[in-house]
This record gives structure tokens, sequence and C-alpha cells, in this order.
């Protein structure tokens, strides 16, 4: 680099003195703290809201730390460059490549989580399936979900799923979630009976909804007949329970009935 070079370099920047380093240390530490601030009154105000005003409460937490860590930057950047409108395109310039470069796979996540904010694919609360993931959402950041499995397995799962994979919502921020239990029987037996007797293994389950519909649906394979319960739990987070429930006490008045189970793989029941 020759020395004119050298000289158009340092002309980017101010001197740094003990004052400029104290201004940047006090923004820095009150960016901090209005961060600190925003991720505990705003879930505070939220929870005094009821229904969709909760929920948009609750996004503005995320958005707000963008916010505030890009003030933050605009006040600390002229401290640190002689804030001429050729500085500042060259800075930005760099600062854009830097980031288009090294940082593309994170600001994708950043801007997927705002599309998520906007159009609310998941909430905190719902049961949810991103890219074979299957848990329920416990908190949504700036760049990631965090989900909570059945075997209770913290997994944060980056927005940028969104733009690739499809999600699957099981309530959508509702208390409604349907369960299935499934049932594989050879051909043998009376239809009617057995439809009859897997409703009622629903009806008298301690952890059914009642206000909801119960189910059986019946489709004939070449190995025999699948059957599907479905119904639903009165609350989302009981259904493995409600699950466990149906399929254990189903099998057995199913072998009351003198039914025999198909022994088929899982890959043709499906």
């Amino acid at each position: 680099m020759d020395t004119e070079s050298v000289k158009n370099v340092a002309g980017l920047f101010k001197e740094i003195t003990a004052t400029t380093l104290i201004e940047i240390a006090v923004i820095a530490v009150l960016a901090w703290l209005a961060v600190w601030l925003s991720q505990r009154v705003i879930p505070w105000l939220a929870n005094h809201l009821h229904g969709k005003r909760r929920l948009y409460t609750l996004a503005l937490v995320p958005m707000l730390r963008i916010a505030i860590l890009v003030i933050a930057l605009l006040l600390i950047v002229p401290l640190i460059i002689e804030p001429t409108l050729q500085n500042m395109v060259a800075v930005m310039g760099a600062a854009g490549l830097a980031i288009g470069f090294a940082l593309k796979d994170y600001v994708s996540s950043l801007i997927a989580g705002i599309v998520a904010i906007h159009e609310m694919p998941y909430r905190p609360g719902d049961w949810v399936e991103v890219d074979g993931v299957y848990g329920e959402v416990k908190h949504i950041g700036m760049r990631t979900v965090e989900l909570v499995t059945n075997d209770d397995t913290v997994i944060w799962v980056p927005h940028l799923k969104l733009w690739d994979n499809l999600i699957h919502n099981a309530n959508n921020g509702g208390p409604s979630l349907m369960c299935v239990a499934e049932f594989y029987i050879r051909p043998q037996h009376d239809a009617f009976i057995i439809r009859d007797a897997l409703e009622d293994i629903a009806l008298t389950s301690p952890f059914l909804q009642l206000a909801k519909p119960v189910t059986v649906t019946l489709n004939e394979e070449p190995w025999g007949t699948r059957y599907r319960l479905k119904a639903y739990p009165i609350d989302p987070r009981q259904q493995f329970q409600f699950v466990t429930d149906l399929t254990a006490r189903g099998k057995q008045r199913l072998l009351e009935l003198g039914v025999t189970f198909s022994e088929v793989e899982t890959t043709q029941a499906h």
C-alpha cells in the first residue's frame, strides 16, 4: 500500500481520545440497558393483554432490539469516522460487503425473523414442526425460535428455515390440537363394531375435550385395515399422554373383541 493510500485510509478516522472512548462506552451501556428493559417491560405489559393484542405486543421485543442496535451504531460511527459524504459512502460500502459475505446467513435469519413477526406462522405456545423437529414454541428471538420437544430437549431453529421449509402448526395459536391414534388390523372383522368401540375409547378418556368431535376413519390396504382415531385433548400439552391413553386402551379393547393386528412394515402403513 503506497503513502497516498495510507493517508486516504487514515483520513477516514477521527483521533480517538479518552472522551471519545467514554462516549462510546456510555452509548453501548445505554443501548444494553434499553434492550434489557424492553425484554422485561414489554412481556410484562403483554401479560396484561389478551388475544392478538398480547401476541402483537410480544412481537415488538425483537423489533425494538434491532431498532436500538441500529440507533446505537448510528451514534457511535460518527464518533470514530469523519462524517463526510465520501467517508460514509466508503464505510457503508465496506460494511455492506462484509455483511454480505461473512454474515449473509445471519442477516437472512434476522430478516426472516421480521417476516415471521409480521406473518406469525408460529407464536409462543404453538406446537410446530420445522425441518423435521416437532415441539412447543417457548421463545421467539431475533434470529432463532426456541422449541422444546416432548423429550424436554431445547432446540433452536433459525428463522432462515422459513425460506425453504414447510412449517406445520398443530394448533395455530388456539387451544385445540387434533391427536391421532392409529390401529392396523387384519381384514376379517366387523368394521362397524371396531369403529364404535374406538369412539367409546375416546369418549371415556380423561384427557378428552368434549366440545370437539371424535372421528374414526378407516381405509383398506393390501395388508388389512388402518383405523385412525381422531380427537382433541383438553390442553395441547396433554397430546402425548392423550395418544398413549387412546392407544393403550384401544389396543386392550380390540384384543377383547378378538381381532388380529396386522404385521406390517411402518413404511407400508404410510
